[in-house]
C-alpha cells in the first residue's frame, strides 16, 4: 500500500533537483547523439570529395531527413505527452533510440550511405517524439518562478551538447575512417546512458488520460491553430520559435561551407565555428534565465533580435579573420539566447494543462517547417542564384530587424518592458517576494500603496502578466505619458468631471477583470506626500462588486526617498541616495472579492512590516 505521508520540504527539494537534472542529462545525451550523428555522416560523405552540386544536394537531403520526422511525428508526440505521463514517454523514446543505434552499427559496418541516411532519420524520429514531453516536463517539475531559469539551463546544456556533437562528429569521422562501426558503438553507449538517466526523472501525472488520437494530421494542426489563435502572445511566441529554428538551421549550413570555402579551414577548426555559435546561444540562454528574475521577461525578445541583426551584419564584412568570425558568431549566439528563452517559457506556460503537450508539439512541427525551409533556401540560393555565403549573414540581419519591427508592432508593450528591464537592472535593484500569489490566468485586482511616480514601473517589472492601471485623466493626457499609457491599456479616471464619468471608468475596470485581465488601482487615490500610507478609498470595492476575482494586496517598500517620490517636498529635483536604488515589492496572499478597503489596507501594512524585516537582513 502506498504511503500517504506528505514529504518534508527537504525531501521535495531533493526530488525536484534529482528529477530536473536527470531531465537535463537525458536531453544533453539526446542532443549530442542527434547532432553528432548528423555531422558524422556529413563529414563521412564530404571525405569522398563530392562535386559542388553533390555538396548542395547533401545539405538539402540531410537537412530534410533531420527535419522530416518532426513534421510527421510531432503531433503524435504531443498526443502521447498529453495522454500518458511525460516521464513514461521519455523512457519509451530512449528505448527506441537504443534500437536505432544498433541499426547504426550495422549501417556503418556495411559502409552504406543510404542506410546512414536512415540512421539520421531514426535518430530524429526519436527526438520528434521526445520534444513535446521534454518541454512539457519543465513546467510540471519546476515551480513557475523557476521556469525561465530552467529554460536557460535547458538551452545552455542543449547547445553545449550541440557543440560537442558538431565537434565530435567530424573528429570521429576522421578517427574511425574505415572502422565506422566503432563510432556506432560509442553513440550506442551514449544512448544507454540517456536511458539510465531517464528513469530518475520526476514522476508526473497524465495530463489528459481520456484524450483520443486524431489520425487526421491536418485536422489536428487546424485544431491546435484554433487553440493558439486567440492568445496573441502565445501565437507570436510560436512564430518566433519557428524563426529561431529556421535561422539556426540556415546558419548551421552556411557556417560549414563558410569555414571551408571562405576561411579555408580544416574540419576541426570549422567545428570551432559551430561551437562558437552554440556556446553563445547556451551562455545567452543561461544569462536570460538568470536576468528574468523569476518571471517570463519577454522584453528580452526585441533586445535579442536587434543583437542578432547587428552581429550578423558585421560578419558579412569582407576580410575578417578566423578569430573575428569566431567572436562574432559567439556574440550572435548570445543574442539568440536572449531571444529564445522567453519564447520557450511562453510556449510552455501559456497553454492549458490538458493541451500543453499538443501545443508544444504544434510549435515543434512549425519549427521544423522552418528547418526544412532553411535547407531549401540555402540550396536554392547557392545552386540557382549563386548567392555568396556572406550574403546569407546580410539576409539574417535584415530578417531579424524585420522580425523586431513586427513584434514591436503587434506587442508594443514588449519595448516598454525592455526599457523597464534595463532600468530595474541598472538604476534600481528590485527585491520581489510573493509574485506566485498573482494568478497565472484569470482576472485579479492589485491594490498597492502609492509612494512615487515610478510605482507602476516597479509592478510591471515584478510580474510577467500585463497590468491595466487606473490613472487620473490629467496624468493620462500628458504628452509624455499618453503614448505609453495607451500601449498598456491604462484606464483613465476623472474625479473632477462628475460621478457618471468616474462610474464609467470603474465599469471599464470591472469588465477587464471579467475578461481575465490583471487590473491595478492605487486605493489611496493619490501619492503620499509624507511617506506614510493614507486611508484606502472604496473605489476598489466598487470595481470587484459582483465579480469573483481575487484581490492581491501589494506593498512597495523603500521607494520613499527616491527621486520619483515627494520626499524633500518635491519630485525629481534631488539626487538619488544610492545607485542601484533598492526597492522591495511584496505580493500578499489573495483575498476574496468581498474584502473591504480597510481590511485590504491592514494587510498591505503587514506586508510593509515583512518588507522592512527583509530590508534589515
Amino acid at each position: 500500500m502506498a504511503s500517504s505521508r506528505t514529504p518534508s520540504p527537504g525531501e521535495s527539494r531533493k526530488k525536484w533537483r534529482l528529477g530536473f537534472w536527470s531531465l537535463i542529462a537525458t536531453q544533453f545525451q539526446g542532443a549530442f547523439n542527434d547532432n553528432g550523428l548528423k555531422f558524422f555522416v556529413i563529414f563521412l560523405i564530404l571525405g569522398t570529395n563530392p562535386s559542388a552540386s553533390e555538396k548542395d544536394l547533401l545539405v538539402f537531403l540531410i537537412g530534410n531527413l533531420f527535419a522530416l520526422p518532426f513534421l510527421i511525428f510531432s503531433m503524435a508526440g504531443g498526443y502521447l505527452a498529453d495522454r500518458y505521463s511525460k516521464r513514461s514517454v521519455t523512457i519509451g523514446t530512449k528505448v527506441f533510440e537504443i534500437f536505432a543505434m544498433v541499426f547504426a552499427v550495422y549501417a556503418f559496418a556495411r559502409g552504406n550511405s543510404r542506410m546512414a541516411y536512415t540512421v539520421i532519420f531514426l535518430a530524429s524520429t526519436q527526438a520528434a517524439f521526445f520534444s513535446p514531453a521534454k518541454y512539457g516536463l519543465l513546467p510540471e517539475i519546476l515551480p513557475e518562478e523557476l521556469l525561465s531559469w530552467g529554460n536557460g539551463i535547458l538551452e545552455l546544456t542543449t547547445f553545449v551538447a550541440i557543440i560537442a556533437g558538431a565537434v565530435v562528429g567530424p573528429l570521429w569521422a576522421q578517427l574511425f575512417h574505415g572502422r565506422e562501426a566503432l563510432a556506432g558503438w560509442l553513440f550506442g553507449a551514449c544512448s544507454l546512458f540517456g536511458l539510465t538517466t531517464s528513469f530518475a526523472i520526476s514522476r508526473v501525472p497524465h495530463a489528459d488520460p481520456s484524450k483520443k488520437f486524431n489520425l487526421n494530421v491536418f485536422g489536428e494542426l487546424r485544431k491546435q491553430y484554433r487553440l493558439v489563435r486567440p492568445d496573441r502572445i502565445l501565437r507570436l511566441a510560436i512564430v518566433g520559435n519557428t524563426y529561431f529554428w529556421f535561422l539556426g538551421a540556415l546558419l548551421q549550413f552556411v557556417i560549414v561551407f563558410y569555414g571551408r570555402e571562405v576561411l579555408h579551414l580544416d574540419e576541426t577548426r570549422g567545428g570551432y565555428l559551430q561551437a562558437a555559435l552554440a556556446i553563445g546561444i547556451g551562455i545567452g540562454s543561461y544569462a536570460a534565465g538568470l536576468l528574468s528574475a523569476g518571471k517570463i521577461e519577454y522584453g528580452l525578445i526585441p533586445l535579442g533580435a536587434v543583437g542578432m541583426s547587428l552581429f550578423a551584419l558585421v560578419i558579412s564584412v569582407h576580410g575578417l579573420t578566423f578569430a573575428h568570425v569566431l567572436l562574432l558568431l559567439g556574440a550572435l549566439g548570445f543574442a539568440g539566447g536572449f531571444f529564445v528563452v522567453p519564447i520557450n517559457a511562453l510556449i510552455q506556460h501559456r497553454p492549458e494543462e490538458s493541451h500543453k503537450g499538443s501545443v508544444i508539439a504544434f510549435a515543434s512541427f512549425l519549427s521544423f517547417v522552418g528547418v526544412i525551409g532553411a535547407s531549401a533556401i540555402y540550396s536554392g540560393f547557392t545552386h540557382y542564384l549563386h548567392a555568396s555565403l556572406a550574403s546569407f549573414f546580410i539576409w539574417t540581419a535584415v530578417m531579424s530587424l524585420a522580425a523586431t519591427a513586427y513584434v514591436l508592432y503587434l506587442l508594443p508593450d514588449s519595448l516598454l518592458r525592455l526599457l523597464l528591464w534595463l532600468a530595474t537592472h541598472t538604476l534600481y535593484r528590485l527585491d520581489v517576494a510573493g509574485q506566485e500569489n498573482v494568478p497565472a490566468r484569470g482576472g485579479a485586482l492589485l491594490t498597492p500603496n502609492h509612494v512615487s511616480m515610478a510605482d507602476a514601473a516597479f509592478l510591471l517589472a515584478s510580474i510577467d502578466r500585463p497590468i491595466r492601471f487606473l490613472m487620473f485623466r490629467g496624468s493620462y493626457e500628458h504628452p509624455l505619458v499618453k503614448p505609453f499609457a495607451k500601449v498598456l491599456g491604462v484606464i483613465p479616471i476623472a474625479s473632477d468631471q462628475g460621478p457618471r464619468e468616474m462610474i464609467h471608468s470603474l465599469r471599464q475596470a470591472t469588465e477587464a477583470l471579467k475578461n481575465g485581465e490583471v487590473v491595478c488601482i492605487f486605493p489611496e487615490g493619490q501619492m503620499t506626500r509624507i511617506g506614510q500610507m493614507m486611508p484606502f478609498r472604496r473605489g476598489m470595492e466598487r470595481i470587484v462588486k459582483g465579480v469573483d476575482v481575487p484581490i492581491v494586496p501589494v506593498n512597495l517598500d523603500g521607494v520613499w526617498g527616491s527621486i520619483f517620490s515627494f520626499a524633500g517636498g518635491r519630485f525629481l529635483w534631488k539626487f538619488p541616495r544610492r545607485v542601484p536604488y533598492p526597492v522591495r515589492v511584496t505580493f500578499g496572499e489573495p483575498l476574496p472579492s468581498t474584502t473591504t478597503s480597510a481590511e485590504v489596507r491592514r494587510v498591505v501594512q503587514d506586508l510593509g512590516a515583512e518588507a522592512f524585516a527583509r530590508r534589515k537582513k
